[in-house]
Order: structure tokens, then C-alpha cells, then sequence
């Protein structure tokens, strides 16, 4: 009798998989990107609206995805939509883009801030402690903040291999953990905080104002002097500042990624998706509402090397403030690292299933994991951490990743009519209304982009791009392997 090769099991639940968008979602950037939002627009009343804006964004993506996830509900997630919708090179220009860029750079720049925040406790783990510096002819070095972020990312790499069911528990202690920490947080803001500057802050409401710094020697940010805007300038502010919101929003169709180890995934993924994305939106929305009670509108927008939430913290706090943001923040990257490492890895096993990936990526091991892809994935994201580029790399990711998103929910019209009497559990919430919205939002901020921000648009484009000439290598030799078989 021959031995069963290993499968997905069907072990995680609603609140796992809840837990899972919610964890991927929230790493640190809520900490920190809100201050240069409001250096862009420069009241508290666009600084709110563009959190309202990408959680809107946010969730009508998400409750789109659950017709997407109810139709197709295994493993590869938005690869598969991708490829279903439209064709398979779709479908691998989203995989390449996710394992050259999106998903490993976003786990390289998590595993940073991490060590960033360590580095509070342990100072040997700062980024000033260069361990190594190659020079002169390259300018190449190595500091303990990198040693430090690749050390976590292959722990948690490792974990995830022992099986799915480690990876999880993981996953739901560091999420519920920083969920009630960012509303103990919120609360406390508007508690405990003696002076109040909510009234000064909304009476800029929406006059938009824009104070982009400079820098002194030391790399350290200063005001200039704020400039009123408006028209096209404003437009082009908003998609600027949405490039933080939306990073900081963005991971949450990691579940779609694990359908195939999802109990009940036709009801499951979709609904996770909305719980998930609603709660973190509302959680973002109101910790911005916080900021702007606890601090004034400049230090909002200058507080010390950007760190928004240690500025709140030690107006509420005193002294401790730094601590307690510090370990707030690594319990934060912590399980955002582990929620992208876990869901990443499926993309590239879906991908090599369907010959367009490394061989060995197809295969699970003993623990019904894709070990290969989690190891292939930790190489890179460890090689984006030693280079130090994940910072430029994340720039274009909002662009790159909203762009898929675009895409993918146009798919939904596509199916529609493609497979007009296939099964759907669950349709889209509000179509096609709202997924036309989004559809509408995604590529106005995709060509504000452009025409505004070019540096954060075509570097995205071009690895993207450079993933067709490797779909054709890939096919040929696809095809040279069944074309062996047969003779």
C-alpha cells in the first residue's frame, strides 16, 4: 500500500483566520506613518480623512474578495483569482511581484522595526552598532539591527515548519495581545491626558497645509514653515500621504493565501476578511483621533526620528512612555512577521503546482506545510534586510499592491460573465457598486501617483514587468518537460 504524500488539514477556525488578517494588517506602521500624512496635508480634518478613506478602501476590497474566496477557496488566494479572471500570466505577475517585492519586503521592513524597537533594551542591537563595513569600492555594511531582523524572521520561518497549528497559536496570543494594548492605548489617551489639544487641532479642519521638513547634518527632520494648498496640489498630497495608510492597511487578503487549511473556507475567508479589515480600520481611525487629542498638530507632524506614538506615550506616560511603545510595538512587528511568513509561502506552492515556480516548492512537508516556499521566502526577505532597500522597495508597494487589488476586483465582473452559472456562496457585498467604487478610488490613486510621485510608481512597475520574459522561460521549459514525458 503506497503512503499518502502530505495535504492540507483544515485546522483553523473564524477567529484564527480573523486573527490572521488583523495580525498581518497591524506591524508598525500606525506608530509612525500618521507624521508623514500630516506633513502632506497639514490638518487634522485631511489627516483623519485619509485613514477614513483607506479603510474604506480597505474593507469594500475585502468584502469583494469574499465572493472571489467563497468560488476558489484553496490555497494561492488572489495568484488564483488572478489567474482564473483573466489568464495564467496574470495570475504569475501578481505571484512574482508578491515574492520579489510586496510580501518579502514588507516581512523585511517588519523584522527592522522590530530590531529598531529592541534596540531600546538591548542598545548592541541598534542600527548605529555596525557589525561589519566593506569598504572603499562598496559601500556595504552590516549592522546588528539587520543581524537582529533576520534572526526573527528565520525563528519564525522555522516555526511555521514544525506546522500549522504552532503558527497559529502564535498568531492569535501576539494579535489579541496588541488588539487590547491599541485600545488600552486609545483609552487612555482621551483619559489620563491633562491637556487637551482636540479644540486647537480641528480648527484647521480642512484647510490643507503642507510642511515637508528639511534635514540638519545629523539627518534629523525640521519644520520649514507650513504653505497652504489646495486643487491638484491637494490630490496629489492625499496620494502621497495614502502611500503610509495604505502600507500600513495593507496584507489583509494574506488569509485568502491559507483557504485550503481554513475550516468551512467558502463561509470562513470571507467573513474574516470584513472582521478583520473593519476592526483594524477602526482601530487606526481612532488611534489617529488620539494622536490628535494628546499632541499638538506640529508634533504630530515632527515628533522625534517620526516615532508618533512615543511622543504620545510620554505626554501620557512621562518617562516609561518609550518603554511601554517599545514593547507594544515589537509584540506588534512580532506577530505581523509570523502572520506574513505563514501566509506567504502558499503563494509560491500554488505557483510551483502549477509549473511556474521552483519544483520543490510544490511539495509539503511531513508537518502539512510548504517547506521549501518558507525557506525561499526567508532567503529573500533576509537578503532584502542585508541590502537595506526594503525602505525604497516599500515606497512602490502601495502602488504595485493597490494596483492587483484593482485588477483582481475587476475580476469579479469578469467571472461574472465568464462563469455566469458557477457556485457562489457569497456574492459581493454591494455590487457592483462597491466594487466599481473601489475600482474607481484604487486607479485614482494609482495615476495621482504617477503624475505626482513617479519615484514610488515605476521601479514597482519594472520588476513587475520583468516577470513576463520569466513567465515565457518558465512555460518553455514547462512544456520541454511534458513534451519528455509523452515521448
Amino acid at each position: 500500500m503506497t503512503e499518502q504524500a502530505p495535504h492540507f488539514k483544515p485546522s483553523l477556525g473564524l477567529l484564527d483566520a480573523t486573527m490572521i488578517v488583523a495580525g498581518s494588517m497591524i506591524g508598525s506602521g500606525i506608530f509612525i506613518v500618521s507624521a508623514d500624512i500630516t506633513r502632506h496635508v497639514g490638518s487634522a480634518g485631511w489627516l483623519i480623512a485619509v485613514w477614513v478613506i483607506t479603510g474604506a478602501m480597505t474593507v469594500i476590497a475585502a468584502v469583494s474578495y469574499g465572493e472571489l474566496s467563497a468560488m476558489f477557496p484553496k490555497a494561492g488566494g488572489q495568484y488564483v483569482y488572478l489567474k482564473e479572471a483573466f489568464n495564467p500570466l496574470t495570475g504569475f505577475l501578481y505571484g512574482w511581484s508578491f515574492f520579489a517585492v510586496i510580501q518579502t519586503a514588507t516581512i523585511a521592513a517588519v523584522g527592522v522595526a522590530f530590531a529598531r524597537f529592541t534596540a531600546y533594551f538591548i542598545p548592541a542591537f541598534s542600527e548605529k552598532n555596525i557589525l561589519i563595513s566593506v569598504s572603499p569600492g562598496f559601500d556595504f555594511k552590516i549592522s546588528a539591527a539587520q543581524v537582529v531582523s533576520i534572526f526573527v524572521i528565520v525563528l519564525l520561518t522555522y516555526i511555521n515548519t514544525r506546522g500549522i497549528k504552532t503558527g497559529k497559536t502564535i498568531q492569535t496570543i501576539f494579535t489579541s495581545a496588541k488588539i487590547l494594548a491599541l485600545f488600552g492605548l486609545i483609552a487612555l489617551g482621551f483619559l489620563v491626558v491633562k491637556e487637551s489639544f482636540w479644540g486647537t487641532n480641528w480648527s484647521t479642519g480642512f484647510s490643507a497645509s503642507q510642511d515637508l521638513g528639511s534635514k540638519d547634518a545629523g539627518g534629523a527632520l525640521s519644520p520649514t514653515g507650513w504653505q497652504s494648498i489646495g486643487g491638484v496640489a491637494l490630490l496629489g498630497a492625499i496620494a502621497a500621504s495614502m502611500t503610509g495608510s495604505i502600507f500600513s492597511s495593507d496584507a489583509w487578503n494574506n488569509v485568502t493565501f491559507i483557504a485550503g487549511e481554513i475550516k468551512n473556507p467558502r463561509r470562513n475567508v470571507g467573513l474574516s476578511l470584513f472582521l478583520g479589515t473593519f476592526l483594524v480600520s477602526a482601530i487606526y481611525i481612532t488611534t489617529n483621533l488620539m494622536y490628535v487629542h494628546v499632541l499638538p498638530l506640529n508634533n504630530i507632524a515632527f515628533p522625534h526620528e517620526d516615532r508618533l506614538a512615543v511622543a504620545a506615550a510620554n505626554v501620557m506616560f512621562g518617562g516609561a512612555g518609550s518603554s511601554i511603545i517599545a514593547i507594544l510595538i515589537m509584540i506588534s512587528t512580532f506577530g505581523c512577521i509570523n502572520g506574513l511568513v505563514l501566509a506567504g509561502a502558499r503563494v509560491y506552492y500554488t505557483m510551483a503546482l502549477d509549473g511556474l515556480f521552483f519544483k520543490p516548492a510544490s511539495r509539503l512537508n511531513g508537518n502539512a506545510v510548504p517547506q521549501w516556499s518558507l525557506w525561499a521566502q526567508c532567503v529573500v526577505a533576509s537578503l532584502l534586510c542585508l541590502s537595506g532597500s526594503y525602505g525604497q522597495l516599500l515606497d512602490m508597494i502601495s502602488f504595485v499592491a493597490v494596483a492587483f487589488y484593482v485588477i483582481t476586483i475587476a475580476g469579479i465582473f469578469v467571472l461574472r460573465k465568464k462563469m455566469p452559472d458557477a457556485d457562489r456562496p457569497y456574492k459581493a457585498f454591494g455590487y457592483p457598486f462597491l466594487p466599481l467604487l473601489y475600482i474607481l478610488m484604487g486607479t485614482a490613486f494609482c495615476i495621482l501617483l504617477i503624475i505626482y510621485k513617479p519615484s514610488y510608481t515605476w521601479p514597482g512597475l519594472i520588476i513587475t514587468l520583468i516577470g513576463i520574459p520569466i513567465y515565457y522561460i518558465a512555460v518553455s521549459k514547462k512544456n520541454k518537460v511534458a513534451d519528455h514525458l509523452i515521448h
